[in-house]
């Protein structure tokens, strides 16, 4: 009768042991969280390197996107010379195995040059993968009136752009030149329709 009180005594104490192990057993199972987070913080790192506008870092951070190089570092350029701030980093989102959006923000020259109470997100879109960016793309919520305006600029003051905008966006030698013409083509699209 003692020996039996005993038994069930320790019978909660080896399931609990039990189920820690099959628990720890199951663990392992954490990997893909793990890696969704190691691709959040590269994709973080990445975000870091363009916005210090330091290009020899977000070079590096390119190391495997060699394709992506020419845009990127492009619109690295643009961004600075068009005095992008950072208001808001939105978290970045882990989209699927290798897809992470990263929304960033920004109030900028071209919506200042428009009038425009307005802050711009744009997306950054980073195939990660095994530890490494493959490839970025980007996007942005940019309002009708600014494609009006580039429109206009093109019809009316296309010196601003023609030349200082060659191979925009495919790595074009004149990004500070090309941002600074849409700037002052898109004030002058704007003070054309105060007119």
């Amino acid at each position: 009768m003692i020996k039996l009180k005993k038994t069930v005594k320790c019978t909660p104490i080896v399931f609990l042991i039990l189920l820690f192990l099959v628990g720890c057993k199951n663990g392992t199972k954490a990997d893909t969280p793990v890696s969704k987070n190691s691709s959040i913080t590269i994709a973080n790192a990445f975000i870091d390197a363009f916005y210090s506008f330091d290009r020899d870092s977000l070079q590096a951070s390119l190391g495997q996107a060699k394709k992506s190089w020419p845009s990127i570092l492009y619109y690295q350029k643009w961004a600075e010379c068009g005095n992008y701030e950072v208001l808001q980093r939105f978290p970045c989102i882990q989209k699927n195995d290798s897809l992470v959006l990263c929304p960033v923000m920004v109030k900028d020259d071209l919506m200042q040059a428009l009038e425009l109470a307005l802050n711009v997100t744009d997306t950054f879109h980073l195939t990660v993968k095994e530890g490494k960016i493959l490839s970025v793309e980007t996007s942005s919520k940019d309002p009708d009136i600014y494609y009006e305006g580039k429109e206009w600029i093109r019809q009316n003051r296309p010196e601003l752009i023609a030349k200082p905008c060659e191979g925009a966006w495919e790595g074009g030698p004149t990004p500070c030149e090309c941002i600074k013409g849409t700037v002052q083509g898109l004030a002058a699209f704007k003070a054309d329709q105060k007119s």
